[in-house]
């Protein structure tokens, strides 16, 4: 990538309230940690500079898989997108899987951001979950 700049997009995770087991997931985890690195490297290659940080001072009650999607948010400034929940971004879930859902928004705000709404058009989307949203 010499003479270009890389894109930047950051990956927040907030904290989070668990209030039903069925819907945790352990932003943690070595497994979680192996497919960001993964995910990094992987968006270097085709010019995205991705951070992954932590914010301990915002926290989310997870009662639902939707909770889930939107305790994960994706900014990049550069395409007027800032703090977008994983949901909003991708809509509905094909798969309940917050690693395979995470992987969809970056690259959704990496090479198509104009596909996103706006952030300030609040809409709901289903996520298929069964939570009742």
């Amino acid at each position: 990538m010499a003479g270009r700049s890389l894109k930047r997009i950051t990956i927040t995770i907030l904290a989070q309230e668990h209030i039903r087991k069925d819907w945790y997931f352990d932003f943690e985890a070595e497994h979680f940690r192996r497919f960001c690195e993964n995910l990094s490297r992987e968006m270097k290659k085709l010019g995205v500079a991705l951070a992954i940080v932590h914010n301990r001072d915002a926290t989310i009650t997870i009662n639902s898989y939707a909770d889930l999607l939107n305790c994960v948010r994706i900014s990049s400034p550069n395409d007027g997108h800032s703090n977008q929940c994983v949901g909003h971004i991708i809509g509905k879930s094909e798969h309940l899987d917050i690693i395979q859902d995470i992987g969809v928004a970056v690259r959704r705000i990496a090479f198509a951001p104009e596909t996103v709404a706006p952030s300030n058009e609040f809409r709901k989307v289903c996520h298929n979950c069964g939570c009742g949203c």
